[in-house]
């Protein structure tokens, strides 16, 4: 494990109108020791082709293929198996960051020791026009506050492997990020925010993301079947967390 190293996990599937920008998001960081690790869910499109010929001219960029089709799960895993590095940062195929996310995020956790933390992150547009500004989001969340406010989106964690030690995602087709942030937040007491808008989130039409019936579900999902919470809590804490998501678009 290379102590200064940053491996970005990247799943891909049908990435081929974004993965370019997102890529590039990353080769302009300002922290330059990083690893971007691309795992292609059998995609059928031209994403292959593209993270390949950038590979070829950056040593930083790895592509890996997985043997059939098997969701953001597997792949997100395969990646953090893979991966070199002391921390851990996950990027989804159609989003972006600013250039200064990683160096001020790993600046952050390093000064004040800390294993879990997460950023703001504004919405755009398919064409990557501004949608809507960063929300405000609780300074730091335990596993009850999670529960209660799932404001954690995967593109913003970095997470310290020489702290919470090793992790896989559960293999759940859906919300398998929110069960891990849950998972490592049963051993660790919080998760901090770094108070920055330093991502871009691209609410894709028709992705699952952005249908919220189906959010719904794969939060109820995750509270009922993997977090086995009692089904009054569920309700309670589903409750909440719908709440509190209705407020930070308000």
């Amino acid at each position: 494990m290379q102590d200064t190293l940053i491996s970005i996990v990247t799943p891909v599937y049908k990435a081929e109108k974004y993965i370019l920008e997102t890529i590039q998001s990353v080769q302009n960081q300002t922290y330059k020791n990083f690893e971007m690790i691309l795992v292609d869910d059998c995609s059928p499109d031209n994403s292959a082709e593209i993270i390949k010929e950038i590979a070829s001219t950056d040593q930083r960029i790895k592509y890996i293929k997985l043997k059939k089709n098997s969701g953001a799960a597997v792949a997100r895993n395969k990646g953090i198996e893979t991966a070199q590095g002391r921390y851990i940062a996950f990027l989804d195929s159609d989003d972006k960051w600013y250039s200064t996310k990683l160096e001020k995020q790993i600046g952050f956790m390093k000064q004040n020791n800390i294993a879990f933390s997460y950023t703001k992150f504004e919405l755009i547009n398919n064409d990557g026009t501004l949608r809507k500004k960063a929300a405000d989001l609780p300074k730091k969340l335990n596993y009850y506050g999670l529960l209660k406010n799932t404001a954690i989106a995967c593109s913003t964690v970095i997470l310290d492997r020489k702290i919470i030690g090793d992790f896989r995602m559960p293999l759940v087709r859906k919300g398998q990020d929110t069960a891990t942030w849950l998972k490592i937040l049963r051993d660790i007491d919080y998760a901090y925010l770094l108070n920055e808008t330093l991502n871009q989130y691209r609410a894709v039409d028709g992705s699952l993301s952005s249908n919220k019936v189906q959010a719904i579900k794969r939060t109820w999902n995750t509270y009922r079947n993997l977090e086995k919470l009692p089904l009054p809590l569920a309700v309670y804490f589903l409750s909440r967390s719908l709440i509190n998501a209705f407020l930070r678009r308000v």
